[in-house]
């Protein structure tokens, strides 16, 4: 995928991609259909998010939940810094699982 140069529209572009991986905020990238590299990040963060919600949920499991819950929160950490450094490197990297889940969107 090929991105333009920097000009107001490719940084405006980037600060959607990035707001893809900022939890709640992946909803505003996904109104832009312009631009299949905000598009693809946006359907990852969405992923991102869900999983967040459902390690929010697993918190309230008696016994394991908050064990699951924190395996399920640094690891949504981990995949939303190395989406926002793929942003920021101009790239569309498949994070593993996301993408997997993301392509069904």
């Amino acid at each position: 995928m090929e991105i333009p140069k920097l000009t107001a529209q490719t940084i405006r572009l980037y600060v959607l991609a990035v707001l893809s991986y900022m939890g709640p905020l992946c909803f505003v990238p996904l109104m832009v259909k312009d631009s299949e590299f905000v598009h693809f990040h946006a359907k990852q963060g969405l992923v991102l998010w869900a999983a967040s919600v459902v390690a929010a949920v697993t918190v309230f499991v008696p016994g394991v939940g908050s064990g699951i819950a924190l395996f399920l929160s640094i690891a949504i950490v981990a995949f939303s810094a190395t989406g926002v450094l793929s942003v920021v490197l101009k790239k569309d990297w498949k994070l593993p699982l996301v993408y997997t889940m993301s392509s069904a969107i």
